[in-house]
């Protein structure tokens, strides 16, 4: 690419994440007019195909491609982005930030920002189910509810954990009938009655609620929780638990590792939610691991260095 066109497109899903609107592209700007010529910044409003924005920006010729919101806007600019030759950057404003975490990025905008003129590339592993990419989770059954519920508590009280977590009780008061499900685990088949499958493919994710599974995505494979057949206090139960970071593995949920995992189900077409989003999606659910699929830009390791010694520093004082 010429010196007088932006190598990196930046794409900032104005409605995504806990900070919005005009104040952000402005602070923005203002870090993109560190490296003059190097950006150029392209707004999607909310329901927008942003999978086919970061295609197309990839078509154009830039090299990185940014995803600038929250875990959601991520994944689907990941989608768009995945087995190119482009590189995706990471600008991350939402709740949670299991992906940019799980990569060591800053939490400064001028530190974030500087990763992806400075920053090196790295090669993961991605997640997918029925071919749409995911990077920390996927699942059936309540969480998708549990998601749909946030979104009107968000809009009432706005983003914050706490608002995240009381909705995971109200959904799961409501009871709902759970799924009976015929499951494959690299050709390995169980049935199950559950109200939640819930596929992880982030590390970082399971160690922040204490949960095992770890070594599993490590070693590229999916952690898959079968939660139990119970009643809307006994889920309630293991929601608070999961809250406190105690749940107990012999009781509040069955953990299945694999590359490979079918779920059936006798609903033709079933909600799925994906990092954080939602889409109705036809049985059976193929969820396969794609070795390599993603390369994205993370800090120097120098930085990275430098940056675990401060911590170590903070817990010795």
């Amino acid at each position: 690419m010429s010196a007088s066109r932006p190598d990196i497109r930046v794409i900032l899903n104005i409605g995504s994440g806990k900070r919005r609107g005009h104040a952000l592209v402005q602070e923005l700007e203002e870090e993109f007019s560190r490296y003059p010529g190097r950006f150029d910044l392209a707004r999607v409003k909310p329901g927008s195909d942003i999978p086919a924005e970061a295609r197309r920006a990839v078509e154009e010729g830039f090299e990185t491609v940014v995803a600038c919101g929250g875990d959601g806007t991520i994944s689907s600019v990941a989608h768009g982005v995945a087995g190119t030759k482009a590189r995706m950057g990471v600008l991350s404003f939402g709740t949670f930030n299991y992906f940019a975490r799980s990569l060591d990025l800053p939490d400064s905008t001028e530190d974030k920002v500087r990763v992806l003129v400075e920053g090196e590339p790295r090669t993961i592993d991605i997640g997918t189910v029925n071919g749409k990419v995911f990077l920390n989770n996927a699942s059936l059954g309540a969480y998708a509810r549990i998601l749909e519920r946030r979104e009107g508590i968000y809009k009432r009280f706005g983003r914050s954990r706490l608002a995240a977590f009381w909705s995971v009780f109200v959904s799961l008061a409501d009871g709902r009938e759970p799924m009976v499900l015929r499951v494959t685990v690299d050709g390995v088949e169980r049935r199950a009655r559950t109200p939640l499958a819930f596929v992880a493919a982030n590390a970082f994710q399971l160690e922040r609620f204490s949960l095992p599974g770890t070594e599993c995505i490590r070693d590229g494979q999916f952690a898959l929780f079968l939660a139990p057949d119970g009643s809307p206090l006994e889920l309630m139960g293991v929601a608070l638990r999961l809250g406190l970071h105690k749940l107990d593995p012999e009781h509040d949920f069955e953990l299945v590792c694999g590359r490979e995992i079918l779920v059936e189900c006798g609903k033709r077409r079933r909600l799925v939610a994906r990092d954080g989003e939602r889409s109705k999606m036809a049985s059976p659910f193929r969820f396969e691991m794609r070795r390599a699929g993603l390369t994205v830009l993370v800090p120097r390791a120098t930085e990275r260095a430098a940056a675990e010694e401060v911590v170590e520093e903070e817990k010795v004082a």
